[in-house]
């Protein structure tokens, strides 16, 4: 099964646009997440339309961080996206009248859900002020050192 890496895909590019001086184009994001610019505004678009960034058309144009790094959430994106998946692996269901299946399915689902709300709650105490913060010095130094190229 293919992981679904939209989320850190997300936080990369966001990252870059909270640093940023100006406004960052479809191609250049394309560029520096090594994808096509046509998926760059499918998913920016999910994003502007949650009110988390902006776009201007036109010479000069691009895409821009619309909202305060500090509010925005890491669970706050994985809704935007959709809320995937967060577990590859699931529960067999052919045989739904076999007692032992029943039982795995049962402690399989259970503990699966556990873990996915342990997660969540997590995703939730995470900002992109606190990703921010990982990397960049009081000068912002860590990041004019990517600002005009591929990270």
């Amino acid at each position: 099964m293919k992981r679904d890496s939209r989320l850190s895909w997300v936080l990369h590019a966001l990252l870059h646009m909270a640093q940023a001086d100006r406004t960052i184009t479809s191609d250049q994001l394309a560029g520096w997440m090594d994808t096509n610019p046509v998926v760059v505004r499918r998913t920016m678009g999910l994003l502007r339309e949650a009110g988390l960034v902006s776009s201007a058309k036109g010479p000069g144009g691009g895409w821009v961080l619309s909202s305060d790094p500090t509010v925005v959430t890491l669970r706050r994106l994985h809704e935007v996206l959709g809320e995937p998946a967060v577990f590859a692996i699931g529960v067999k269901s052919e045989a739904p009248d076999c007692l032992v299946e029943a039982a795995v399915n049962r402690r399989l689902t259970s503990a699966m859900a556990e873990a996915e709300t342990l997660l969540l709650a997590r995703l939730e105490d995470i900002t992109l002020a606190n990703l921010l913060s990982d990397f960049e010095n009081d000068d912002g130094l860590a990041f004019a050192a990517h600002r005009d190229g591929p990270s």
